[in-house]
């Protein structure tokens, strides 16, 4: 058997390293590094590995393990291969779907996490009908201090996505490092579980701010955290599927918060108290069960607890071939990232999102796509939709009702996605359905131009008959809207932050994205209530028609496809220079010349 030093520094490397390490260091670019060698070199290492990390049990597993990781589509032609090995990953090939169940409950147990975040969302939504009138912050605009309750009202709802991106993400990576993704997960589920009852028996608005502010201190290291780790968890060919699980649940606990909202809206003063508190209901069974499924086996690996990391994919994959070449693979490519980054720090690590040209590529697609799902206006709805509809002409009871058919659609059509977002792709799905939302947000605000009366009310403003037709066609643009949203932005914003960095930078790269995305979600929050009054319904929503516009420009320009690559694979799309591929783009998709695409730089 060769030693490490043999295998390390053969003669093609080093040619290898001479010509290219010097670039390749420079863009912190990774290939498949087992494409350098020869097979025998390839199970070589392997031994060797199993030799350092204590697998040696298995050590002809992984010695398998690495030629089919070196070559994923030839596995039919390695003779070493066992007859139940090759059945086993032509199985995989097959039925991509088939996966063991304890995959699909950590997806599950991730994805009710999520609902935490919608469940919030709504369930202030509804209060806000309320509880400003019990803490006096419900003066008109035009009377004095109106203006400041506005703001005030504003601020209330936003808190949680304030703390959250400003402070809550950044706590993400010392809790992973110190408590691991489960431990973190359970951490933050304990937060929301609390911060929701409290909120509930607040008695004053300052009361009230700061529970919502701690609450979002669990709420952004939550949603730093959880699509990482389902990204982690997931096989390359149904990544999307699977971890957008995030979003698709969100839109589930929107659609339960109104739902809940409607439920308890004849119980009198303390409605706005059951709908804010009932928020924690989705973060309890996140910190029941969090300790039942697994540990990311690639945080593991990080922490080179590579038995424990084995363990961990034995549980989420297939058959044991499957388990050791994702490991192995994870492993090496790993370590490539790890030579790359040596003697970095946690500061450093999060300058290199801004500094190296590949991760700063991804930050650059991620921190867009983050940034649009504000832009487009859609929490808007998710905040004020109760105010939207009022304003619109319903009662504060029909406006509950109209919501409840915003946070189906929203839900229901979510749905679909699923099936899509791996075969479709994610810069497909975003292109096609911006245009709609653009559209059908503008036509909402229009539609607030129709009289707001059939029939006039008395001068003692009883006696009218509210417009039918205006309020019916306001509620089918909202609902159209939705629809768009829950097909393009809705499941994807959350996917693409977690899939496109690095291992080593993949927590402070997704804090990044996440804090743009709560700290943009902070300012609708707190600007949609006097922009209502100042610009009125109609301006309001032309406002955000315009920047929706202007977020499919940005995603056309910046943000590239990632289906069906593994994370590691991700690093030859974000090689191709930004220049590059805006020209591309404009020559080839907008002015239809046939020109190559753009090739990575390390080529």
């Amino acid at each position: 058997m060769a030693d490490e030093k043999e295998f390390k520094h053969t003669d093609a490397q080093l040619e290898y390293q001479h010509h290219d390490g010097a670039y390749r260091k420079q863009n912190n670019i990774v290939e498949n590094p087992l494409l350098r060698y020869t097979d025998e070199q390839v199970i070589q290492g392997a031994e060797l590995f199993t030799k350092d990390k204590g697998l040696d049990e298995y050590r002809e597993l992984f010695a398998n393990a690495a030629l089919v990781a070196r070559d994923p589509d030839g596995f039919n032609h390695i003779p070493s291969l066992s007859e139940e090995e090759r059945s086993a990953l032509q199985y995989e090939v097959d039925h991509k779907w088939s996966q063991p169940k304890m995959l699909y409950f950590a997806m599950l147990l991730c994805a009710i996490g999520a609902a935490t975040q919608g469940w919030d969302q709504t369930g202030s939504n509804g209060a806000n009908l309320s509880f400003p009138a019990e803490f006096k912050i419900n003066t008109p605009h035009d009377e004095p201090g109106g203006v400041r309750d506005e703001w005030l009202l504003g601020l209330i709802n936003s808190a949680p996505y304030l703390s959250g991106g400003l402070i809550g993400v950044w706590l993400s990576d010392p809790l992973n490092a110190w408590f691991g993704r489960r431990g973190e997960i359970f951490i933050t589920a304990i937060c929301l579980v609390a911060t929701p009852i409290a909120a509930a028996f607040t008695k004053n608005w300052g009361s009230m701010l700061a529970v919502r502010l701690v609450m979002g201190l669990g709420l952004g290291a939550k949603a730093a955290t959880v699509p990482v780790y389902s990204a982690e968890m997931a096989p390359a060919r149904i990544r999307g599927a699977l971890t957008m699980g995030w979003q698709l649940w969100v839109c589930f606990g929107i659609f339960l918060g109104f739902a809940a909202n409607c439920v308890v809206m004849d119980t009198g003063k303390i409605a706005w108290r059951l709908q804010i508190g009932s928020a924690f209901i989705p973060a309890l069974p996140l910190a029941l069960f969090i300790f039942m499924i697994p540990e990311s086996p690639r945080w593991l690996m990080k922490k080179n607890r590579y038995p424990e990391a084995f363990a961990s994919y034995l549980k989420i994959r297939s058959a044991p071939i499957i388990a050791a070449r994702d490991l192995y693979y994870s492993h090496v490519l790993y370590e490539e990232e790890k030579a790359l980054a040596e003697g970095s720090t946690y500061i450093s690590r999060l300058l290199d999102c801004f500094r190296i040209p590949r991760i700063r590529r991804a930050t650059l697609a991620a921190g867009t796509v983050m940034l649009a799902q504000q832009m487009c206006g859609i929490n808007i709805i998710a905040f004020y939709s109760s105010t939207v509809f009022v304003e619109s002409g319903l009662s504060a009871r029909q406006a509950l009702y109209a919501s409840l058919g915003f946070g189906a659609l929203n839900f229901a059509f979510a749905i679909p996605a699923v099936f899509t977002i791996d075969t479709f792709g994610r810069r497909a799905l975003l292109l096609a359905t911006f245009p709609g939302m653009c559209i059908s947000v503008l036509i909402t605000g229009l539609m607030f131009l129709l009289p707001q009366y059939s029939t006039a009310p008395a001068a003692d403003g009883t006696g009218g008959v509210y417009n039918t037709t205006r309020l019916a066609l306001i509620a089918l643009f909202i609902y159209i809207f939705t629809i768009f949203y829950s097909v393009g932005e809705g499941p994807v914003c959350f996917l693409y932050g977690a899939e496109v960095f690095p291992t080593i930078q993949r927590e402070q790269g997704m804090a990044f994205s996440v804090m743009i995305n709560l700290f943009f979600a902070a300012v609708l929050g707190m600007t949609f209530p006097p922009m209502l009054r100042a610009l009125s319904p109609v301006g309001a929503f032309g406002f955000y028609a315009g920047l929706n516009l202007l977020a499919f420009i940005m995603i056309f320009l910046w943000v590239p496809e990632t289906k069906a690559l593994t994370l590691e694979e991700l690093d030859q799309v974000f090689s191709v220079p930004t220049k590059s591929y805006i020209n591309y783009q404009i020559q080839h998709t907008l002015f239809r010349r046939n020109i190559p695409p753009p090739r990575p730089v390390d080529h």
